[in-house]
């Protein structure tokens, strides 16, 4: 979006706002990633350990364990705790 602002004449010069839809938006980290993976962020969020995760999805430490290391490829984010941030701060 461009927004140009004409001084009549012997004005100050003319002043435009130049807004990139994507640059006012935050990117979503999230969205490259599997309905499982995104189960597993959720968890993370709530402050979950893997294991606890691990048994509340029914499936074994070692797949979420793979789950956690897929989201922090995916998502470029530092570690777990990170992850947890941006996922509350997304939720809002």
């Amino acid at each position: 979006m461009h927004i140009t602002i004409r001084p009549s004449r012997g004005a100050a010069p003319a002043v435009v706002v130049v807004l990139a839809a994507e640059a006012t938006r935050r990117p979503n980290r999230f969205a490259a990633l599997s309905a499982r993976e995104r189960e597993v962020a959720a968890l993370l969020s709530e402050g979950r350990t893997n294991r606890e995760i691990a048994t509340e999805l029914f499936t074994s430490l070692a797949t979420v364990k793979d789950h956690v290391h897929h989201i922090l490829a995916k998502t470029g984010l530092p570690n777990r705790a990170a992850v947890a941030g941006r996922w509350r701060a997304n939720s809002d």
